[in-house]
């Protein structure tokens, strides 16, 4: 069974084009990922600032070990970016 993360980020005005480049950044570390089959950051066409990341994984545990291996300098850096918490949900076929 696949699993499906959506993930939902909205940018603080003015930081929206920084924090797609450290999604991007991030997302070509995710894709090398054991487990991830696939991960697309997109953009909102009415606001740019709505940015989310779709990924598909082979388990719920092969996403958590995947964010969980991202730097936590890294994150605390994506946090002066967002307007509010980033949000998230798991989804199965």
């Amino acid at each position: 069974m696949t699993i499906t993360r959506i993930n939902q980020f909205e940018a603080k005005e003015g930081s929206d084009e920084k924090l797609y480049e450290f999604l991007q950044s991030v997302g070509s570390v995710i894709k090398k990922s054991p487990g991830c089959r696939s991960s697309r950051l997109l953009r909102g066409t009415e606001n740019p600032a709505h940015l989310a990341i779709v990924e598909e994984w082979e388990s719920i545990e092969a996403y958590q070990n995947a964010a969980g291996a991202i730097p936590p300098e890294s994150l605390n850096q994506a946090m002066s970016m967002f307007a509010r918490p980033p949000s998230g949900a798991y989804y199965e076929d």
